[in-house]
């Protein structure tokens, strides 16, 4: 028998021997203790099944606290490993945007370092084409072209008339050396029938 259901029979008891004591007969008193000890009795097995009941309820909020707190070990330990999960993801994102960043910066440094170059490329060229139109503008390239060309054609002048001059020569001498040739034919046939007593005659 539990404390408490003891308690409970001694309140009852108790109570029953002070109302015995106000009674004046024995049977009156011995009814009375009957009552009260059937009352107590009834009161001890309601206040049992109060206790079973509370005890039950309470095995039952227990079981139900039990499965709750499992479900939210649980619940904590699935959230927490999803939260691991995206926290690793996320982490392997930041990395990888951090290299893709990196990766992206050296391709822009490059280009900015090529669209530079182009850039000075660009303002040579256009500082050689400012210089050649202002030349074309004052005329200087196509003075000196001009003067190039008359001195060309001065030349060729030239070397026509020194050609005139050479063919003329060479015309001269080769009528001189068909003279000879003529004058040299008639020496010999003039020699042919003489005689020469010379010994170092040699008909020509």
């Amino acid at each position: 028998m539990k404390t408490r259901e003891i308690i409970l029979i001694l309140i009852a008891a108790a109570f029953g021997g002070v109302a015995i004591v106000t009674w004046s007969g024995e049977e009156a008193a011995n009814e009375r203790a009957a009552k009260i000890s059937k009352d107590a009795n009834e009161a001890r097995l309601k206040s049992i099944d109060v206790i079973k009941s509370l005890n039950d309820k309470a095995a039952k909020d227990t079981a139900d606290a039990k499965k709750a707190s499992d479900e939210a070990g649980k619940q904590a330990t699935d959230l927490l490993a999803k939260t691991k999960d995206e926290a690793d993801k996320s982490v392997k994102q930041a990395v990888d945007a951090l290299a893709k960043a990196k990766e992206d910066a050296g391709k822009a440094a490059v280009k900015a370092t090529e669209l530079e170059k182009a850039k000075a490329d660009a303002a040579n060229r256009v500082n050689e084409l400012t210089a050649e139109l202002a030349r074309l503008r004052d005329g200087s390239e196509l003075k000196e072209a001009i003067a190039k060309q008359k001195k060309a054609e001065a030349d060729l002048e030239a070397a026509s008339t020194a050609l005139r001059e050479a063919n003329a020569k060479a015309a001269t001498a080769t009528a001189r050396v068909a003279e000879l040739e003529e004058e040299n034919r008639r020496l010999r046939e003039q020699t042919k029938g003489a005689d020469n007593v010379s010994p170092n005659y040699r008909a020509l």
